[in-house]
């Protein structure tokens, strides 16, 4: 690769994070106008800057999938440059268009000298991998019942590790490991969301039968969000799904206002994620040399 176009695919992949931050800024104000600060106390405040903490540590679950599906087709990277590299380009999701992150990855590996098509195949594999457990939540949404005693939990779990164990025979263990790291992701997006609502509702916190099915709507919101084209990070969509699948289990001014904070939450995370990924960045090394698998 001649030195002009590694300069540019670097230029590319920074300045699509550097647009990122941009609309993430202005999400920011407009999820500001929509809240009233003061309405909370301090203590609530603390909780809520402690589950972004917590959301942008979990992104790491994120790039370590990445990096097992980069094993598994063959674009040999370090761990550390794994997650550098997915830690600055995710930003981008947040530009209208709702690919750009990807388009930012994929220029960030081709300019540290990945192969283009491990990359390109580590892409819609990820894609395919996540909303797939993100459809198995949807199995957490069934009521609980004579017959289904503990709900869908008991499906989930069944059909969960069914699933990863026929990844692993028929595609290899990085593969299912990426599709555990991508179901242990959501589980904790969807605990963090169920966890605003108990902040927001105070005295009426989620009864326990309640949570599974808190998950698997937050979770399907997600999907729904992620699968819709041109979405900048779902925005709009899942708010609307999650209206749908929880009209009558929680009140619309709660749930409005859990789903406003949420966004805050999962902003700042991703902004942590990528202030933690670039200061990685001028001490962990670059990708290993490429195999060349298939």
């Amino acid at each position: 690769m001649s030195p002009t176009l590694k300069r540019g695919l670097h230029w590319l992949g920074g300045g699509l994070a550097v647009l990122g931050i941009g609309f993430v800024t202005m999400r920011l104000r407009e999820y500001g106008s929509e809240l009233d600060a003061f309405a909370f106390g301090w203590a609530v405040w603390v909780a809520i800057a402690s589950l972004a903490v917590t959301y942008g540590a979990s992104n790491v679950l994120l790039a370590l999938a990445w990096w097992h599906l980069l094993e598994r087709f063959g674009g040999g990277v370090t761990k550390p440059w794994a997650i550098r590299a997915y830690g600055i380009s995710q930003i981008a999701k947040y530009v209208p268009g709702n690919v750009f992150h990807l388009a930012g990855r994929q220029a960030m590996g081709v300019a540290a000298g990945v192969a283009s098509w491990p990359l390109a195949k580590s892409a819609v594999w990820e894609l395919g991998l996540i909303a797939f457990a993100g459809a198995l939540f949807g199995l957490l949404v069934l009521p609980t019942s004579p017959v289904i005693p503990g709900g869908g939990i008991f499906p989930f779990v069944v059909v969960a590790g069914l699933s990863g164990l026929a990844l692993k025979q028929w595609l290899g263990t990085p593969v299912a490991r990426s599709f555990g790291l991508y179901l242990v992701f959501l589980a904790v997006s969807g605990t963090l969301f169920t966890g605003l609502l108990g902040l927001i509702q105070a005295s009426e916190v989620p009864a326990l039968p309640e949570l599974p099915i808190l998950i698997g709507a937050y979770v399907l919101a997600w999907l729904a969000g992620l699968l819709t084209p041109g979405a900048p990070a779902g925005v709009g969509v899942r708010e609307l799904v999650l209206l749908l699948l929880l009209e009558g289990r929680v009140a619309a001014p709660e749930l409005i206002q859990a789903v406003v904070l949420g966004r805050v939450v999962t902003v700042l995370g991703d902004l942590g994620f990528l202030l933690w990924a670039v200061r990685m960045s001028a001490t962990k090394p670059g990708p290993n040399s490429v195999s060349g698998r298939a």
